[in-house]
Protein backbone atom coordinates (compact mmCIF):
# COMPACT_ATOMS: atom_id res chain seq x y z
CA UNK A 1 0.00 0.00 0.00
CA UNK A 2 1.44 3.33 -1.15
CA UNK A 3 2.04 5.91 1.32
CA UNK A 4 0.14 9.13 1.36
CA UNK A 5 1.45 12.58 0.87
CA UNK A 6 -1.00 14.95 1.50
CA UNK A 7 -1.17 19.03 1.01
CA UNK A 8 -3.33 21.40 2.24
CA UNK A 9 -4.92 24.01 -0.79
CA UNK A 10 -7.81 26.45 -0.72
CA UNK A 11 -9.50 23.67 -2.39
CA UNK A 12 -9.11 21.35 0.50
CA UNK A 13 -6.51 18.31 1.37
CA UNK A 14 -4.90 17.40 -1.48
CA UNK A 15 -2.81 14.17 -2.23
CA UNK A 16 0.61 14.72 -4.06
CA UNK A 17 1.11 12.72 -7.16
CA UNK A 18 4.36 13.69 -8.85
CA UNK A 19 4.12 17.36 -9.82
CA UNK A 20 0.03 17.39 -9.41
CA UNK A 21 -1.97 17.23 -6.48
CA UNK A 22 -5.17 15.61 -6.65
CA UNK A 23 -7.78 17.30 -4.72
CA UNK A 24 -9.70 14.69 -2.39
CA UNK A 25 -13.45 14.99 -1.08
CA UNK A 26 -12.59 15.21 2.40
CA UNK A 27 -14.26 18.15 4.73
CA UNK A 28 -10.89 18.86 6.72
CA UNK A 29 -9.41 21.71 6.02
CA UNK A 30 -5.51 20.33 6.89
CA UNK A 31 -4.08 17.68 7.79
CA UNK A 32 -4.46 18.33 11.87
CA UNK A 33 -8.27 17.88 11.22
CA UNK A 34 -8.04 14.39 9.37
CA UNK A 35 -5.90 12.94 12.08
CA UNK A 36 -8.02 14.32 15.18
CA UNK A 37 -10.72 12.16 13.97
CA UNK A 38 -8.67 8.95 15.45
CA UNK A 39 -8.99 7.29 12.33
CA UNK A 40 -5.15 8.12 10.70
CA UNK A 41 -4.97 8.74 6.58
CA UNK A 42 -7.94 5.83 6.42
CA UNK A 43 -10.16 9.12 5.52
CA UNK A 44 -8.02 10.31 2.71
CA UNK A 45 -6.97 7.09 1.48
CA UNK A 46 -10.69 6.30 0.88
CA UNK A 47 -11.75 9.94 -0.24
CA UNK A 48 -13.18 10.42 -4.12
CA UNK A 49 -10.86 12.43 -6.09
CA UNK A 50 -11.98 15.42 -7.56
CA UNK A 51 -9.73 16.87 -9.29
CA UNK A 52 -5.91 17.16 -10.40
CA UNK A 53 -4.07 20.46 -10.18
CA UNK A 54 -0.22 20.88 -10.81
CA UNK A 55 1.23 21.60 -7.72
CA UNK A 56 3.11 24.77 -9.28
CA UNK A 57 -0.47 26.03 -9.88
CA UNK A 58 -1.09 26.51 -6.23
CA UNK A 59 -0.84 28.58 -3.33
CA UNK A 60 -0.07 25.69 -0.65
CA UNK A 61 -1.57 26.41 2.72
CA UNK A 62 0.09 25.20 6.33
CA UNK A 63 -0.82 21.30 6.60
CA UNK A 64 -0.70 21.47 10.14
CA UNK A 65 -1.93 25.13 11.17
CA UNK A 66 -5.36 23.43 13.18
CA UNK A 67 -2.69 21.09 15.65
CA UNK A 68 -3.69 21.63 19.14
CA UNK A 69 -0.13 21.27 20.39
CA UNK A 70 3.49 22.26 18.82
CA UNK A 71 6.18 20.56 21.42
CA UNK A 72 9.79 21.54 20.44
CA UNK A 73 13.27 20.39 21.79
CA UNK A 74 16.27 22.21 22.75
CA UNK A 75 19.93 20.97 22.31
CA UNK A 76 19.35 17.53 20.99
CA UNK A 77 22.04 16.77 18.40
CA UNK A 78 25.43 15.82 19.24
CA UNK A 79 26.63 18.39 16.53
CA UNK A 80 25.15 21.19 18.15
CA UNK A 81 26.12 20.31 21.87
CA UNK A 82 29.69 19.79 20.36
CA UNK A 83 30.13 22.94 18.51
CA UNK A 84 28.95 24.74 21.11
CA UNK A 85 30.73 23.04 23.80
CA UNK A 86 27.78 22.44 26.09
CA UNK A 87 27.14 19.27 28.49
CA UNK A 88 24.55 16.70 27.18
CA UNK A 89 21.68 17.05 28.85
CA UNK A 90 20.01 14.35 31.38
CA UNK A 91 16.81 15.61 30.52
CA UNK A 92 15.59 16.86 27.11
CA UNK A 93 14.61 20.84 27.24
CA UNK A 94 10.80 21.17 26.13
CA UNK A 95 8.89 24.07 25.17
CA UNK A 96 5.49 24.57 23.64
CA UNK A 97 5.29 27.45 20.74
CA UNK A 98 1.75 29.46 20.14
CA UNK A 99 -0.01 27.41 16.87
CA UNK A 100 -0.64 32.00 16.04
CA UNK A 101 3.39 30.87 14.67
CA UNK A 102 2.85 28.87 12.00
CA UNK A 103 3.43 30.09 8.94
CA UNK A 104 2.58 28.17 5.48
CA UNK A 105 5.10 27.14 2.49
CA UNK A 106 6.49 29.31 0.91
CA UNK A 107 5.24 32.65 2.77
CA UNK A 108 6.93 35.66 3.53
CA UNK A 109 7.71 36.65 7.13
CA UNK A 110 8.32 39.98 8.21
CA UNK A 111 10.91 40.09 10.58
CA UNK A 112 10.66 41.63 14.11
CA UNK A 113 13.28 43.67 13.70
CA UNK A 114 12.56 45.95 16.65
CA UNK A 115 12.40 43.29 19.27
CA UNK A 116 15.36 41.22 17.89
CA UNK A 117 18.71 41.55 16.10
CA UNK A 118 19.50 37.88 16.18
CA UNK A 119 16.62 35.92 14.11
CA UNK A 120 17.35 32.28 13.12
CA UNK A 121 16.45 29.25 11.33
CA UNK A 122 16.37 25.90 12.64
CA UNK A 123 16.22 22.62 10.02
CA UNK A 124 13.97 20.16 12.44
CA UNK A 125 12.27 16.69 11.52
CA UNK A 126 8.91 17.32 12.61
CA UNK A 127 6.54 13.75 13.85
CA UNK A 128 2.95 14.00 13.89
CA UNK A 129 0.56 12.17 16.33
CA UNK A 130 -2.00 9.71 15.06
CA UNK A 131 -2.96 7.99 18.35
CA UNK A 132 -3.60 9.59 21.52
CA UNK A 133 -0.77 9.03 23.66
CA UNK A 134 -0.46 9.20 27.75
CA UNK A 135 2.13 7.38 29.22
CA UNK A 136 3.50 5.66 26.92
CA UNK A 137 6.49 3.35 26.72
CA UNK A 138 9.20 4.13 24.12
CA UNK A 139 9.18 0.94 22.33
CA UNK A 140 5.40 1.67 21.99
CA UNK A 141 5.84 5.18 20.61
CA UNK A 142 6.53 4.76 16.35
CA UNK A 143 2.50 2.36 16.77
CA UNK A 144 1.50 6.16 17.87
CA UNK A 145 2.81 8.24 15.02
CA UNK A 146 1.18 8.92 11.83
CA UNK A 147 3.72 11.13 9.96
CA UNK A 148 6.23 13.00 9.32
CA UNK A 149 7.19 16.63 7.91
CA UNK A 150 9.53 19.43 7.97
CA UNK A 151 9.67 22.31 10.25
CA UNK A 152 11.86 25.74 10.42
CA UNK A 153 12.12 26.47 13.92
CA UNK A 154 12.73 29.58 13.85
CA UNK A 155 14.22 31.66 17.13
CA UNK A 156 15.09 35.12 18.37
CA UNK A 157 18.05 34.13 19.79
CA UNK A 158 18.97 37.54 21.97
CA UNK A 159 15.11 36.97 23.19
CA UNK A 160 15.54 33.82 24.73
CA UNK A 161 18.52 35.05 26.22
CA UNK A 162 16.94 38.18 27.84
CA UNK A 163 13.92 36.11 28.49
CA UNK A 164 15.06 32.64 29.36
CA UNK A 165 11.90 31.59 27.71
CA UNK A 166 12.07 29.64 24.45
CA UNK A 167 8.18 30.11 24.01
CA UNK A 168 8.93 33.94 23.61
CA UNK A 169 11.77 33.60 21.19
CA UNK A 170 9.61 31.32 18.71
CA UNK A 171 6.35 32.68 18.74
CA UNK A 172 6.44 36.12 16.42
CA UNK A 173 3.89 35.43 13.60
CA UNK A 174 5.56 33.21 11.29
CA UNK A 175 8.47 32.07 13.05
CA UNK A 176 6.23 27.97 12.59
CA UNK A 177 6.79 26.94 9.47
CA UNK A 178 5.59 23.33 9.01
CA UNK A 179 5.36 21.20 5.26
CA UNK A 180 5.22 22.11 2.60
CA UNK A 181 3.62 18.19 2.56
CA UNK A 182 2.67 15.44 5.23
CA UNK A 183 4.02 12.79 4.33
CA UNK A 184 2.75 9.07 5.87
CA UNK A 185 5.14 7.55 8.27
CA UNK A 186 4.36 3.99 6.37
CA UNK A 187 6.44 6.37 3.55
CA UNK A 188 9.99 6.66 5.41
CA UNK A 189 12.16 3.75 4.74
CA UNK A 190 13.78 4.25 7.98
CA UNK A 191 11.68 6.20 10.86
CA UNK A 192 15.50 6.45 13.26
CA UNK A 193 17.46 7.84 10.68
CA UNK A 194 15.47 10.24 8.86
CA UNK A 195 17.78 13.11 6.87
CA UNK A 196 17.18 16.45 7.69
CA UNK A 197 18.87 19.66 5.41
CA UNK A 198 18.97 23.60 5.54
CA UNK A 199 19.92 25.95 2.58
CA UNK A 200 20.09 29.69 3.34
CA UNK A 201 19.88 31.44 -0.40
CA UNK A 202 20.93 27.93 -1.94
CA UNK A 203 23.74 27.14 -0.08
CA UNK A 204 23.68 24.26 2.38
CA UNK A 205 24.53 25.24 6.06
CA UNK A 206 22.53 22.02 8.16
CA UNK A 207 22.72 18.35 6.87
CA UNK A 208 21.92 15.40 9.21
CA UNK A 209 19.63 13.22 10.27
CA UNK A 210 17.67 12.31 13.64
CA UNK A 211 20.21 9.28 13.95
CA UNK A 212 22.01 11.42 15.55
CA UNK A 213 20.20 12.60 17.91
CA UNK A 214 20.91 13.04 21.77
CA UNK A 215 17.26 11.72 22.82
CA UNK A 216 15.77 9.32 19.82
CA UNK A 217 12.66 9.94 19.31
CA UNK A 218 10.41 6.96 20.74
CA UNK A 219 12.71 8.20 23.66
CA UNK A 220 11.62 11.83 23.47
CA UNK A 221 8.58 11.18 22.77
CA UNK A 222 7.95 8.72 25.66
CA UNK A 223 9.06 11.67 27.90
CA UNK A 224 6.73 13.96 26.76
CA UNK A 225 3.89 11.64 27.58
CA UNK A 226 4.75 11.05 30.58
CA UNK A 227 3.52 14.77 31.39
CA UNK A 228 1.02 15.71 28.94
CA UNK A 229 -1.41 13.79 26.71
CA UNK A 230 -0.29 13.88 23.06
CA UNK A 231 -3.58 13.47 21.01
CA UNK A 232 -3.56 13.26 17.39
CA UNK A 233 -2.82 15.96 14.95
CA UNK A 234 -0.27 17.39 17.86
CA UNK A 235 3.25 17.78 16.13
CA UNK A 236 6.59 16.85 18.04
CA UNK A 237 9.87 19.01 16.50
CA UNK A 238 13.27 16.93 17.51
CA UNK A 239 15.63 19.31 17.61
CA UNK A 240 18.10 20.88 15.18
CA UNK A 241 21.79 19.99 14.16
CA UNK A 242 24.67 22.28 14.15
CA UNK A 243 24.85 24.95 10.48
CA UNK A 244 22.48 27.54 12.13
CA UNK A 245 23.13 31.46 11.49
CA UNK A 246 23.97 31.21 15.48
CA UNK A 247 26.66 28.74 14.86
CA UNK A 248 28.16 31.14 11.93
CA UNK A 249 26.99 34.62 13.78
CA UNK A 250 25.42 35.51 10.81
CA UNK A 251 21.43 35.54 11.43
CA UNK A 252 18.17 36.45 9.07
CA UNK A 253 17.90 39.39 6.69
CA UNK A 254 15.36 40.99 5.01
CA UNK A 255 15.74 38.56 0.91
CA UNK A 256 16.83 35.99 2.68
CA UNK A 257 15.10 32.52 1.55
CA UNK A 258 15.77 29.20 3.42
CA UNK A 259 14.68 25.88 2.71
CA UNK A 260 14.33 22.52 4.81
CA UNK A 261 14.10 19.45 2.98
CA UNK A 262 13.13 16.39 4.59
CA UNK A 263 13.02 13.00 2.30
CA UNK A 264 9.79 12.27 0.87
CA UNK A 265 7.76 15.76 1.90
CA UNK A 266 8.42 18.70 -0.15
CA UNK A 267 10.29 21.40 0.31
CA UNK A 268 9.61 24.00 2.82
CA UNK A 269 10.61 27.20 1.43
CA UNK A 270 10.13 30.63 3.83
CA UNK A 271 11.31 34.09 2.36
CA UNK A 272 11.94 37.38 4.84
CA UNK A 273 11.01 40.66 4.90
CA UNK A 274 11.74 43.85 6.72
CA UNK A 275 9.78 44.67 9.01
CA UNK A 276 7.09 47.19 7.63
CA UNK A 277 8.26 51.38 8.60
CA UNK A 278 11.95 49.83 8.51
CA UNK A 279 14.10 50.64 5.70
Amino acid sequence: MTALNLVATPGGLARVDGDAAVLLDLPYGDVAELLAEGEGFAPARGARELDRVPLADLDLLAPLARTRAIWGVGLNYHSKAELTGRPVPDEPILFLRALSAVSAPGAEVELPQDRSGQIDYEAEVAFVVGRRMSRVRPERVWEHLAAVTAANDMTARDVMVATGTPSLAKSFPGFGALGASVLELAGVPDPDAVAVRATVNGVVHQDSSTAELIFPVPDLISRISRFAALEPGDVVLTGTPAGTGQDRGVFLDAGDEVEITVPGVLPLRTRYRALAGRS
